[in-house]
């Protein structure tokens, strides 16, 4: 049943998620794709993950505990933070602060989910930006990043 119900909750999420980027679009054209593309693909994915869970759940799917709704609720909370802020505290910033509890959410110590943060955050930052020329957002961390 909890695979049945994560499953609706991301079908939702992936939703909402195309909903809101369908309307991306660049003031100049500099990318052949758009900013659209790449939160479509990620919506796309999750909807596609979403109902897959819906109709196969696992062998050993049970209700939901205390516990995982707490997991559930943690991890959704930081994406929706991580979606308010991404603008204002940019790409790398929000997503070392989005992986700190999520990671803590599914086991990981708060050291370990801050390391994995930054360097998800970082990494990520430099593939897109100098391996496929996405622009993202530097924020507070202009002065470093060579803000845009």
């Amino acid at each position: 049943m909890s695979d049945r119900m994560l499953g609706a909750a991301c079908v939702a999420l992936g939703a909402a998620m195309a909903w809101h980027g369908r309307g991306y679009a660049a003031p100049i054209s500099y990318e052949p794709v758009g900013p659209s593309a790449f939160p479509l693909l990620l919506a796309g994915l999750l909807c596609l993950g979403g109902a897959w869970l819906v109709v196969r759940p696992g062998p050993h799917a049970s209700g939901l505990r205390l516990a995982q709704v707490r997991t559930l609720g943690m991890a959704l909370a930081a994406v929706f933070a991580y979606a308010l802020l991404f603008q204002w505290l940019g790409f790398t910033a929000a997503t070392a602060l989005m992986a700190l509890p999520v990671g803590i959410a599914f086991g990981g110590g708060w050291k370990q989910s801050l390391a994995g943060g930054v360097g998800l955050g970082l990494l990520l930052y430099l593939m897109f930006d100098k391996l496929l020329d996405v622009v993202l957002p530097t924020g507070l961390l202009s002065f470093v990043l060579g803000g845009r």
